[in-house]
C-alpha cells in the first residue's frame, strides 16, 4: 500500500525579485536553500512591484519576506516596499534583502526597517539561520 506523507512546514517565506531586474539565479539559490532547510517558500518571480509583494505576503500569511535586488535601486525600492507594508498594517512581517548592495547602504536600509542585508558571498547557512530567527521572533510576538 502506498502511503503519502505531507510535510507541514514550520515557517513560510516569500522570496521576490523587486523592480525591473530580471536576474533571478541568486533568488532561486536562496529559495532552494530555505526549502531544503524546511521552510515553505513562495517564490513570486521577477519584476515584482512593492504592491504585488505585499499582496502576496498577506495572501500567503508569510513569516518573512526576502527580496533580491541587483539593479542598484535598492534604497528606492525598499523604501516603497516598507511603505506598502506599513499602509497594509503589516509592519510586523520582517523583511530581508540581498543582492549587489554597497556596504555603505546597509545602515540606510536598516534605518528604513529592513531587518538584515545579505551581501554577495554570504553564507547560505547564515542566511537560513537569520531567516529562521526572524520567523521565530515574529511567531512569538503574535502569541
Amino acid at each position: 500500500m502506498l502511503s503519502l506523507q505531507y510535510t507541514k512546514y514550520q515557517y513560510k517565506v516569500l522570496v521576490a525579485k523587486l523592480g525591473i531586474d530580471g536576474h533571478d539565479r541568486g533568488a532561486k539559490v536562496i529559495a532552494r536553500a530555505l526549502k531544503d532547510a524546511g521552510f515553505e517558500v513562495i517564490y513570486t518571480g521577477i519584476r515584482q512591484t512593492p504592491e504585488q509583494i505585499v499582496s502576496a505576503a498577506l495572501q500567503e500569511d508569510v513569516d518573512v519576506i526576502g527580496v533580491s535586488i541587483l539593479s542598484g535601486a535598492h534604497i528606492h525600492h525598499m523604501n516603497k516596499l516598507m511603505e506598502e507594508l506599513k499602509n497594509a498594517g503589516a509592519e510586523d512581517i520582517p523583511v530581508v534583502v540581498g543582492g549587489t548592495i554597497p556596504i555603505i547602504d546597509v545602515d540606510e536600509l536598516k534605518k528604513i526597517g529592513v531587518k538584515e542585508v545579505f551581501l554577495p558571498g554570504e553564507s547560505l547557512n547564515r542566511i537560513v539561520d537569520i531567516v529562521r530567527r526572524l520567523a521565530e521572533e515574529k511567531r512569538k510576538a503574535e502569541k
